[in-house]
Formats: structure tokens, C-alpha cells, sequence
């Protein structure tokens, strides 16, 4: 194995290995670090595009440690950008019954209809008001996200009722933070019906947790620049 590529693999595997957890001071428990896992592999990829730019060991070095820092600063500025959206947007729904829920470096609010709209209606509630309110001022805060709502019903009713439902469903919320000011260009509105259950909907249980919007916040290509 070539020198330089023996000094890379340490070098990347140690930025990963430090930056992919962290642990919660207030649990104890080891939590996944999105953006020390986005700079890890930023780092390893910098590292060998910038060893291989060069022609000798020593230069080769050079050139792969300074890849191996601009490539964790450009893998961890999405990251670092969507985890301070996630963090305002846990703190302001706490007490609201809207979950949020990270996967990656998209963001999640699963907001059930006992919260956000009455039986067999799409009128948003004053208590899903009053939350969209607060979503509304984080979005503001982070316009280098992407906004896709997506409406869902169980499968009570007929298949083309609950589909018209849950399209009139995603609207009013995507209605609602157009009007507090959230830029139309960065919203997807859809309904799905009953197509897409996360529970079984032969109990009242599982039927209200298919009654849903969720609300999902990804990262516009140039966040990782407008976070840094």
C-alpha cells in the first residue's frame, strides 16, 4: 500500500470515529452526530482528493491534510445547519403533541390530526395555529430548506374521500405557512389517502396514528454555504 494512502485511512478514519457521536449530558446516552458524521466523511473524501494532487510523499501530505479540513467543513456545514433547525424546532413543540423526528439531515414533524384538524375536517385547529405559528418562525429563520407536507388519512370512508381529504389536509397546513410568511418556492403540498399507513388500521389506535401530516424539512443543495 502506498505511503500517502497509509497516512490518509488514520487520518479520516480518526475525524469520523470523533466526530459520527456524541454523548447527551442530560441522559448519558450516545447520540449519532450529524454533522461530525458530514465533516467525517467530508475529511476522507478531501484527503484523497487533495493527496492525490500531488506528486511527492511530502507534498501529498500537505495536500491531503488541507483537503481533509476543507472537505469536513463543507461535509458539516448541512449537517451543522440542520441541526440547529432541529434543536429550535424540538425546543418550541414541546407541550404541543407534534413529534420531530431526524433521519439524516431531513427533519421531520409528525403532527396528528387530534392536534391539527377535527374529525373529518380541514380546518386547522387553534391549537395547530398556535404551533404552525412557531414552525413558521423557525422556517423563516432557515430558508435553505425544502418543505414537503404530506397528507395522510386511515381507511375509513371510501379510497377517493380519504384521498381528497388528505390532499385538502396538507394544503391548509402549507396554506397556513405561506400566509406567516414562509416562501411559496419552497413548498410541496401532496395528499396520500390511505396508501401509506404506519399502523394497522384494524384498531382506533392505529387508525389515529394514520390520521397525519407530516411536514419534512430538507437541505436546498447550497445550506451546507448559507450555514457555515
Amino acid at each position: 500500500m502506498p505511503k500517502f494512502v497509509r497516512f490518509i485511512s488514520p487520518l479520516a478514519a480518526a475525524v469520523i470515529v470523533a466526530g459520527c457521536a456524541t454523548t447527551d449530558p442530560n441522559t448519558g446516552e450516545t447520540r449519532r452526530n450529524n454533522t461530525g458524521t458530514g465533516a467525517g466523511i467530508g475529511a476522507a473524501v478531501g484527503a484523497v482528493a487533495g493527496a492525490l494532487s500531488g506528486d511527492g510523499s511530502s507534498s501529498r501530505r500537505d495536500r491531503a491534510l488541507i483537503g481533509a479540513a476543507v472537505g469536513a467543513a463543507a461535509g458539516g456545514g448541512i449537517g451543522a445547519y440542520m441541526d440547529r433547525q432541529e434543536a429550535e424546532l424540538r425546543e418550541r413543540m414541546q407541550g404541543t403533541g407534534i413529534g420531530v423526528e431526524r433521519t439524516g439531515d431531513d427533519i421531520t414533524l409528525n403532527m396528528p390530526d387530534s392536534v391539527t384538524f377535527a374529525f373529518d375536517s380541514s380546518e386547522l385547529t387553534s391549537e395547530a395555529r398556535r404551533a404552525l405559528d412557531d414552525v413558521t418562525d423557525v422556517l423563516r429563520q432557515y430558508p435553505e430548506t425544502r418543505i414537503n407536507i404530506a397528507g395522510h388519512t386511515d381507511s375509513t370512508g371510501s379510497e377517493a374521500y380519504n384521498q381528497r381529504l388528505s390532499e385538502r389536509r396538507a394544503e391548509a397546513v402549507g396554506g397556513y405557512l405561506q400566509q406567516g410568511g414562509v416562501n411559496a418556492s419552497r413548498l410541496s403540498m401532496a395528499g396520500y389517502g390511505e396508501s401509506q399507513p404506519v399502523a394497522s388500521n384494524e384498531t382506533d389506535q392505529g387508525r389515529a396514528q394514520n390520521r397525519r401530516v407530516e411536514v419534512t424539512l430538507s437541505p436546498m443543495q447550497q445550506a451546507g454555504q448559507s450555514g457555515q
